[in-house]
């Protein structure tokens, strides 16, 4: 109720809009207190590891270890580039298992809430095994974290380099969904991905074996001209065309999709409402690799 300190119940509601939308009025209201902030350090990275950390029921006690987790598994999304990189990731793995088996025997003991409860009572129910309990706890901390940071920064960016959409969000702020469709198509945070073929198949002219390897573009094909009327042109106004692939599609669909939706355009929204006057303070840095694209640093002003 207005007024009241109280959390609402969890709900559909709960994780669509109470949860992200205090999560953003908490950390904009750290970055307002300074002259200019970084997007990505202080908004675009904190908000989805805060919500997904929410949602899953990590501990507060937990919960810079698990941020810590899901920023370099983010990392090694692009590639691994070392040795080095490649021992940290494995200790990453067997850290994130021995975290979700202490919360998964807790849970059991006395269930909350949260994802990791309900994952317990699947694994009570033998409905689900101790490497899938392992697998689903690690993709739902990469669907709800990693691709979200990213949606933001490319978003915030591209809406900041089209002076004249950003001007339009903030004089209409309801175009804010439209400006999250629009960034996923544009700017994408997953540029490509693997798929392998477990039968023979005819694809372009060629022929894919089983166990063979394609490479899906899913940037290019949101740029597709024989699909979008001005592809190259950022217009959160479209309207019309397929739906873009920044998500996938059939059963390789995002398991986050929905909650990054939601994310982006809380944020969108709220910074055209709360910042009109937001600008780029200084030079940006990219994160390295091809597959997953985002800003590591994106320093702004209001």
């Amino acid at each position: 109720m207005p007024g009241t300190c109280h959390e609402p119940a969890r709900s559909g509601f709960y994780v669509q809009f109470w949860l992200p939308h205090a999560a953003t009025d908490s950390l904009l209201a750290k970055a307002a207190a300074k002259e200019s902030f970084d997007l990505i350090m202080d908004l675009a990275a904190p908000l989805p590891i805060t919500v997904i950390s929410d949602l899953l029921g990590i501990p507060d006690t937990d919960r810079s270890a698990f941020t810590e987790y899901g920023t370099l598994i983010g990392e090694g999304l692009s590639g691994v580039h070392s040795v080095r990189q490649a021992e940290r990731l494995i200790a990453v793995g067997e850290d994130l298992v021995t975290m979700f088996d202490r919360l998964l025997h807790e849970r059991t003991a006395v269930p909350g809430d949260d994802v990791i409860s309900d994952l317990a009572v699947a694994a009570g129910q033998e409905r689900m095994t101790a490497r899938e309990l392992h697998g689903t706890a690690l993709l739902l901390l990469i669907a709800g974290f990693e691709t979200t940071v990213n949606l933001i920064g490319n978003g915030v960016r591209a809406l900041l380099d089209h002076p004249g959409q950003w001007d339009l969000l903030c004089s209409d702020p309801g175009f804010a969904t439209a400006a999250v469709e629009e960034v996923l198509r544009y700017d994408p945070p997953v540029q490509a991905s693997l798929r392998i073929a477990h039968t023979e198949v005819e694809l372009a002219g060629r022929t894919i074996r089983p166990g063979g390897f394609v490479a899906v573009l899913l940037a290019a094909a949101n740029r597709d001209p024989e699909v979008y009327e001005r592809p190259g042109d950022f217009d959160i106004t479209r309207s019309g065309g397929p739906d873009h692939l920044a998500f996938s599609s059939g059963i390789h669909y995002c398991l986050g999709a929905r909650l990054a939706r939601v994310e982006g355009e809380i944020v969108f929204r709220t910074l055209a409402e709360r910042m009109p006057l937001l600008r780029q303070a200084g030079p940006l840095r990219r994160r390295e690799g091809s597959s997953i694209r985002g800003l590591s640093q994106f320093p702004v002003t209001f």
